[in-house]
């Protein structure tokens, strides 16, 4: 069948994004100031396996954002050849049996069965109210409640088997490659690797990819078979909800911060180093911003949104083109309301900078202001950037999830751990109580969040002048 591909804006942005940070790592590879910290960054195991955690989410952010709509059947005498309205990932091609395999409604994680009771008519023609069996979910069992247990634990076994596999070659791979760049024989370069001698991490590195193999191969052979985290009230599974909703997660926190970084760097830098009425203005712009409440301001800014694209319907091909508009929309409102602190910081580094014995001789000798500030003030603060960056970015994934849970997050359409989590406010207040989609949005949050906490605390301590060994 053939597809057509989509492009949306926050699909191109993101793409630009993974292409800037490629370019800036081979280039920082040339600029020894710049590869010092980060070298110092992947000797630190907790750096190293944060980093991988989150490249892991960005994998799957990446994967969902390559679109397509699929092409319709051709009627006969058709002479245009029409597309579907459902805009499609290739991560939705990837996890298709899970994403098409929709029950009716609720059911636990494992569960065979449907959560709550229906009215069903018994082989003698009665009708009993009982939990019936699920359309998909253990389908391959002939009694589900002898063998859901014993066909659990093997495919689990076979799971961890898998990634165990998985993980010895890509060990061995790896000690191959180490071995021939550092000119030392194979055993002796394991050995260094298994007792944890290597300069960089690599036995840290390896424990987390196994972990992420073995979990991978978990999810790949019972979510086919079983909704490992359960359904939600129109049947989806929840872990496929789970894993589309990484995408928002990452968008929220990049492209929110490419659009704080201009204002805060230009501003916060002009106004410690210029100072007078430059440093008044921009006192007043970020004191007045902050005196304003975020969410109403968000919320207002939204709700104009919504007004827009109600009363524009032909702009927008499809549903997910409107729901696109309104997370770059969002990104912006945040971007531009979460600069302000930021902004403080550089400028108060600024100030100091100023009054330093280079920054002195430069403007002795003539140099002009631009320049100055482009050669002497902006390297030599890109440390706080750096940290104020990676620490920024877990705040920013949970401001979403509590902006969604308020009505004026992302668009209710789209998949996003705070939409799930405003669904399962309701589902927790029922009898007997709906617990997994919380759950599930919990975890993948909790994960993402502290990967990215734990990988700030090393850049912070690689670029920060006072901390860097």
């Amino acid at each position: 069948m053939s597809i057509i591909p989509v492009l949306l804006w926050t699909d191109a942005l993101l793409f630009f994004l993974v292409l800037a940070i490629v370019l800036a790592v081979f280039y920082a590879r040339g600029k020894e100031h710049l590869a010092a910290p980060w070298r110092q960054v992947m000797r630190s195991r907790m750096g190293v396996a944060s980093m991988l955690v989150l490249l892991i989410y960005v994998c799957i952010g990446v994967l969902d954002s390559m679109h397509y709509r699929k092409a319709l059947p051709s009627q006969e005498n058709a002479g245009e050849q029409h597309y579907s309205a459902e805009v499609l990932s290739v991560l939705d091609l990837l996890m298709g049996p899970i994403k098409d395999n929709v029950e009716t409604t609720y059911s636990a994680p494992f569960a065979t069965h449907a959560f709550a009771r229906e009215m069903q008519q018994l082989p003698d023609g009665q009708q009993q109210r009982i939990y019936p069996r699920l359309k998909y979910a253990g389908i391959h069992l002939d009694d589900p409640q002898t063998d859901r247990f014993a066909d659990i634990f093997s495919r689990s076994m076979m799971a961890v088997l898998s990634g165990f596999l998985g993980l010895l070659m890509f060990a061995l791979l790896l000690v191959l490659w180490l071995s021939k760049r550092q000119s030392k024989s194979f055993k002796e370069m394991f050995n260094l690797v298994v007792r944890g001698r290597t300069e960089v991490p690599w036995r840290v590195l390896l424990l987390t990819l196994g972990i992420m193999f073995v979990l991978l191969c978990w999810c790949a052979m019972l979510g086919s078979k079983y909704h490992i985290l359960g359904t939600d009230k129109v049947g989806q599974d929840v872990f496929y909800l789970a894993m589309k909703s990484v995408r928002t997660g990452l968008l929220i926190g990049t492209l929110t911060t490419l659009v704080m970084l201009p204002f805060a760097i230009l501003l916060g830098i002009m106004a410690g180093y210029l100072r007078g009425w430059v440093d008044d203005v921009v006192q007043y712009l970020y004191t007045t911003l902050s005196s304003i409440p975020g969410v109403l301001l968000i919320a207002a800014a939204v709700l104009m949104l919504q007004v827009y694209i109600a009363n524009h319907p032909e702009l927008f091909e499809t549903d997910a083109a409107r729901a696109d508009l309104r997370l770059l929309f969002l990104c912006v409102i945040l971007g531009i309301t979460s600069w302000t602190g930021l902004c403080r910081m550089l400028r108060g580094e600024a100030m100091k900078l100023r009054e330093m014995d280079y920054i002195e001789a430069a403007v002795a000798f003539g140099v002009g202001k631009s320049k100055i500030i482009t050669r002497h003030i902006l390297p030599n603060v890109m440390h706080i950037v750096m940290i104020a960056i990676v620490l920024d970015f877990s705040g920013l994934v949970l401001a979403e999830a509590v902006l969604s849970y308020v009505g004026v997050g992302v668009d209710p359409s789209m998949h996003s751990w705070g939409n799930m989590i405003n669904g399962a406010r309701l589902e927790m207040a029922r009898e007997p109580m709906v617990w997994w989609s919380l759950m599930a949005a919990f975890i993948f949050m909790f994960i993402l969040v502290l990967a990215a906490n734990l990988f700030s605390d090393a850049v912070r301590d690689a670029f920060d002048p006072r901390l860097r060994k």
